[in-house]
C-alpha cells in the first residue's frame, strides 16, 4: 500500500513529455479536478494542461465525461496487471478485499481529483447516473479479478450492490488521512460483510424461485405460438401454407 495519498503533479508533468496524448490528458483532468469545481474546467483548459491541441484532444476523447472513463480504465488495468493466483485459497470475500484495496492504492495518487468528481456528482443526477456506468464496469472486472460470477441476472444484481457499496468505501477513504487507512479498510470490511449477506439470500430466492421462472417461461412461449397460430389463419390464403414458399 502507498505510505500516503499524494498529488499527481510531477506524475502529469512526466506524462507531459510522453507520447500518449490520451494519457497526457487523463493526468491532466485529473490535476485539475483537485484544483477548481468540475464545473469550471474547460476542455481547453484541459488541452492546455496536457500539452495538446483540440484537435488532438477530439481524437483522442470526445468529452470530459470520457476522460474519466479513460481513467477508469487505466486504473482497471493497473489492478488486473497486479492480480495473482495468490490468494486463490482465500475466501471470495478475502480477494475481493484485497482486489478493492489494490484499486485504493493505484487511486490514491489521484485522491483530490476524485474527490472533486465525487462532489461534482452529488451535484449533477444525470452525471452520477453515466458514472455509474462507467463504476460498473470497473466493477465487473473486479469481481472477475478475484474470481467472482459476475454475469447473469445475479451476477448483474451483485455488480449494482458492489458499485453502491464501493461509493460508501470512498467516501471513508476522502476523509482518511492516515497512512495505515485502518478507517478505510473498516468500511471496506463492512461493506463486503454487508453485501456477502444480502447477495446470499438474494441466491436462496433465486434459487426457491427457479420453478416459477421455468413456469413463466412456458406460459410465455405458449402465448407466443398462440398469437403466431392466429396471425397465420387471419393472413394465409385459403388453402396455402405460409411457409411453403419459404
Amino acid at each position: 500500500m502507498s505510505d500516503a495519498p499524494h498529488q499527481p503533479e510531477t506524475t502529469a508533468g512526466a506524462e507531459t513529455r510522453a507520447s500518449d496524448p490520451r494519457k497526457r490528458i487523463v493526468y491532466a483532468l485529473m490535476e485539475l479536478a483537485a484544483e477548481r469545481p468540475w464545473e469550471e474546467i474547460a476542455i481547453t483548459d484541459v488541452a492546455k494542461r496536457a500539452g495538446v491541441t483540440l484537435a488532438q484532444f477530439r481524437d483522442a476523447f470526445p468529452s470530459k465525461g470520457a476522460v474519466l472513463a479513460g481513467f477508469s480504465r487505466m486504473i482497471d488495468r493497473q489492478v488486473l496487471e497486479g492480480t495473482t493466483e495468490d490468494l486463490a485459497a482465500e475466501s471470495p470475500r478475502d480477494r475481493l478485499f484485497d482486489v478493492l484495496m489494490r484499486r485504493l492504492d493505484a487511486m490514491a495518487p489521484y485522491k483530490e481529483g476524485l474527490r472533486g468528481v465525487s462532489e461534482w456528482a452529488r451535484r449533477d443526477p444525470v452525471s452520477a447516473l453515466a458514472l455509474n456506468g462507467v463504476a460498473l464496469n470497473s466493477m465487473r472486472f473486479m469481481l472477475e479479478a478475484a474470481g467472482l460470477d459476475s454475469e447473469g441476472t445475479m451476477g448483474n444484481l451483485k455488480l449494482q450492490g458492489l458499485v453502491l457499496a464501493w461509493a460508501n468505501v470512498l467516501d471513508t477513504w476522502f476523509n482518511d488521512d492516515d497512512p495505515a487507512m485502518d478507517r478505510t479498510m473498516a468500511a471496506l470490511d463492512e461493506q463486503l460483510a454487508r453485501g456477502g449477506r444480502i447477495v446470499s439470500r438474494m441466491e436462496d430466492v433465486w434459487r426457491l424461485a427457479g420453478p416459477l421462472r421455468t413456469f413463466g417461461k412456458a406460459v410465455m412461449t405458449s402465448r407466443r405460438r398462440s398469437f403466431d397460430d392466429r396471425i397465420r389463419e387471419r393472413w394465409s390464403p385459403p388453402g396455402r401454407d405460409m411457409g411453403a414458399d419459404i
